[in-house]
């Protein structure tokens, strides 16, 4: 049979330049997809742009352009993000692509044929530049302003007709999900913190929005158009041709075997995302991993702070793999980690110039000096096949690709690399 592996990252929302938190996910599935493929995978890499939503209507109407207009020239610099990074993707999806309205329309149709959407009203807080509705217990005052708790971010109170998922009709369905797949989200922390939540209780989720345009018209009633996180969703099925699922892609790659994202969606992608695909009785995917924030000092790196650290910049200062070598080796993959300059320095100086370089320098200037620059012929010894064996246990390794465990892997790589 052939091995075949689907891995995504989240697809980003371009309301402005990319910043090193874009960086990161897209470095760590590019990390994990370029394994695969050398392990004999066929493996489809997907990353693109989520382009719809008041956030991009209001963005653009700040600088007095058209959305598509404003999306393509954003969208634009994560694509060629792409290229900087040397990414090994197979795809770049647009939510503003064709293909893609094609497959939000026809999985709309599917949840309201199998009566899981019906119209009703919306009232509640709502945030903006989450694109996300919280409850009442999930808003704090801060400095005057009603804010999410989880975000920081401010929220608005919102009435207005919306069509609503049944998303409470998933609470049991889903908490067996979890239960008989214990590694659909990881890492475990994320798991429990999912769980917690969908014990609380589900109540039913606003999948559209009346007040403003930008976005898929709702099939049935172009008054509405489709909220935005069941639209973006949806990229992870419309880039293999969805709702074709005789198509070769569609066969040898759903369900996906990781999306790769950060931890301020885990409740998207582990709640809402098999939910809607349970409800179209489309198999979930494998895994959600729900990764750390890359911070800027001890804060997450946002517009709205200036605290953005672009890694077009740091690329141009210091090259590409030293960055990628960092950002695997120096951040405890799940948990929050901090770059800065001066960190960044210290471990390219430590790790790569002394350490890597000197290993490099020493075999290179033996193999020129007693070798003629060519590697003799040799067979090994009983200490030879000592030494490479500790460094060539691939099961290990491949089960600590498995587990998404990079920490441990590069742990084991540089413990035999230094020794």
């Amino acid at each position: 049979m052939d091995k075949n592996f689907y891995i995504t990252t989240p697809i980003y929302y371009p309301s402005a330049k990319p910043h090193m938190g874009h960086a990161y996910s897209s470095i760590i599935a590019d990390f994990f997809s370029r394994f695969k493929k050398i392990d004999g995978y066929n493996v489809y890499f997907l990353t693109g742009t989520d382009e719809h939503g008041l956030k991009i209507q209001r963005s653009a109407e700040k600088q007095n352009k058209d959305p598509k207009s404003f999306c393509d020239e954003i969208s634009k610099t994560f694509e060629d993000l792409t290229k900087t990074l040397n990414l090994s993707n197979t795809d770049f999806i647009r939510t503003t692509e064709n293909r893609h309205k094609i497959s939000v329309q026809k999985l709309w149709n599917i949840l309201e044929e199998n009566n899981q959407i019906y119209l009703s009203k919306y009232s509640g807080w709502y945030s903006v530049s989450d694109e996300a509705f919280y409850n009442a217990d999930e808003v704090e005052e801060k400095d005057g302003s009603k804010v999410a708790k989880l975000s920081g971010s401010i929220v608005e109170w919102v009435e207005e007709e919306s069509y609503f998922f049944k998303l409470s009709e998933w609470e049991k369905p889903l908490l067996e999900f979890y239960e008989k797949n214990k590694n659909f989200i990881l890492p475990e922390s994320r798991r429990n913190e999912v769980i917690s939540f969908v014990r609380s209780g589900l109540k039913d989720l606003s999948v559209s929005r009346k007040t403003f345009t930008w976005g898929i018209k709702v099939p049935s009633n172009e008054k509405h158009v489709v909220y935005v996180w069941l639209d973006a969703l949806t990229n992870y099925l419309s880039s293999l041709k969805y709702p074709d699922e005789n198509n070769n892609l569609f066969k040898k790659f759903w369900p996906a075997d990781l999306h790769i994202i950060g931890k301020d969606i885990l409740r998207f992608h582990a709640i809402y995302w098999p939910a809607f695909l349970l409800a179209a009785k489309i198999k979930p995917p494998h895994r959600v991993y729900g990764h750390g924030w890359i911070l800027s000092g001890d804060e997450k790196m946002s517009k709205s702070k200036g605290n953005i650290l672009d890694p077009l910049e740091i690329i141009k200062l210091y090259g590409l793999d030293p960055l990628r070598y960092y950002l695997l080796k120096e951040v405890s993959f799940g948990n929050d980690g901090n770059i800065s300059e001066e960190k960044l320095e210290n471990c390219i100086n430590s790790d790569l110039a002394n350490n890597f370089g000197n290993l490099c320098q020493r075999v290179l200037s033996f193999a020129e000096k007693n070798c003629s620059s060519v590697v003799p012929e040799h067979k090994f010894n009983k200490d030879d096949l000592i030494i490479l064996n500790s460094i060539n246990d691939i099961e290990k390794i491949r089960t600590f690709i498995d587990n998404q465990d990079i920490n441990q892997y590069m742990n084991f790589i540089v413990d035999r690399l230094f020794a």
